[in-house]
């Protein structure tokens, strides 16, 4: 499967995601999008640096992250997964061994079923090498 078609299939084809980004795990390129959504080069650092964050807090749990210039204020940050909110939308994201998989999700969709999504594509992904 390309990697556009688990954007398209395996996170918002769920129902739970209404846009995502897959990119590499430094933030550095971006493999697939669902159209319209990009997240800029320095937005995408941030959210990548947090998985290696070693700071009590992490900087991303006290700064929030920002995607597309809109202020999220981060709930969960560890060595795998972030999980932040603006209002009732939110963005989660899991970190496979060579990627980010970003997910929106939008205010009727709950926080935790949102990342399970992201988490089955995630642990797919890592299960083959990814």
């Amino acid at each position: 499967m390309s990697w556009q078609a688990y954007v398209d299939q395996s996170l918002v084809g769920t129902g739970n995601i209404d846009k995502a980004v897959i990119c590499d795990v430094t933030g550095a390129t971006i493999w697939a999008a669902s159209p319209g959504f990009t997240i800029p080069q320095d937005e995408l650092k941030v959210i990548a640096d947090s998985f290696t964050d070693k700071s009590n807090p992490k900087h991303v749990i006290e700064k929030g992250i920002h995607v597309n210039g809109e202020k999220y204020m981060t709930i969960d940050a560890n060595d795998d997964s972030l999980k932040a909110k603006k209002g009732k939308e939110g963005i989660v994201v899991m970190k496979t061994a060579q990627a980010l998989l970003i997910g929106h999700h939008p205010a009727e969709v709950q926080t935790t079923n949102a990342f399970t999504s992201v988490a089955e594509l995630g642990d797919y992904l890592i299960k083959v090498g990814y």
